[in-house]
């Protein structure tokens, strides 16, 4: 077979982020793919903001970049043969080992500055990155937001050949990401919160079962708003798409909780309604 080179390229966030691109043999393994920059949808990218529920708090998985103390949201290009959504299932995969159970665009993301040429430039040098990659790699980028809920507990996170470091950070912890990704997040929360009756929000983020206090405490992270008790019981017993299990061990046996799960069935039918909890 003959031998010929190629690009090289992994992406790491948004389509004109941060690339390490380099030139070498054609060899192929399951890692990785190779391709030139011929297969590449341009000047269009994917980013994904993953968003998972843990001692109470909404927290967003971040990478650092290899060889930079920076940190952005996972992403990548997409391929001219392949779907949006495929691409960014493949993307988060590849990025971090993280099969997706529920993803969705949020939106689009444009601004002819939302790539700093400055930081740009940092990024390329510290990855060598020269001639017509380069090139390529500067031209305006427009980027697809997307939303990705999980059960962190779920999730087995690796970090890719880009990244010395990827790790949950609560909300209000998010260091400064790189270029626009801050509104990114921000913009995938808002969303979150404006789509919460319509979105799979129990059934992705909490495990397979769970007291009412826990699935409370998840709606007032997403609200940032202490919800009654006594009326969030009702309403959502009232929506009859829990399943009711032993009672739960912890504390005394006439006071431990009970534990539910979700009836998926009823719970999916209800979703396409939505289920009135922001009202």
């Amino acid at each position: 077979m003959m031998q010929f080179y190629k690009y090289f390229l992994m992406c790491t966030n948004d389509t004109g982020n941060f690339f390490y691109i380099w030139s070498m043999k054609i060899k192929e393994s399951k890692a990785e793919t190779l391709f030139d920059q011929d297969k590449l949808v341009p000047g269009q990218s994917i980013d994904c903001v993953i968003i998972g529920f843990e001692n109470n708090e909404l927290k967003v998985l971040i990478q650092k970049l290899m060889n930079l103390n920076k940190w952005v949201v996972p992403g990548g290009f997409i391929f001219k043969d392949e779907g949006m959504d495929h691409a960014a299932i493949r993307i988060l995969k590849e990025r971090t080992g993280i099969d997706l159970p529920f993803l969705e665009q949020f939106k689009t993301f444009g601004d002819t500055d939302r790539r700093k040429k400055a930081e740009s430039m940092k990024v390329y040098k510290s990855f060598n990155i020269s001639g017509p990659a380069l090139d390529w790699l500067q031209q305006r980028f427009i980027t697809t937001g997307y939303l990705s809920l999980v059960d962190i507990n779920k999730c087995s996170i690796q970090s890719d050949s880009l990244s010395d470091e990827s790790k949950w950070v609560s909300l209000d912890k998010i260091p400064q990401l790189l270029f626009d990704h801050n509104q990114i997040v921000d913009s995938a929360i808002d969303y979150l919160k404006n789509q919460l009756n319509y979105l799979p929000v129990g059934i992705e983020m909490l495990p397979k079962k769970f007291t009412i206090k826990e699935l409370q405490n998840l709606y007032e992270s997403i609200l940032k708003k202490p919800l009654d008790r006594g009326n969030f019981q009702r309403k959502i017993l009232k929506l009859d798409i829990l399943v009711r299990h032993e009672k739960h061990l912890a504390g005394g046996a006439h006071k431990a909780p009970f534990l539910y799960s979700f009836d998926h069935e009823k719970y999916n039918k209800l979703l396409e309604q939505g289920f009135g909890f922001n009202s």
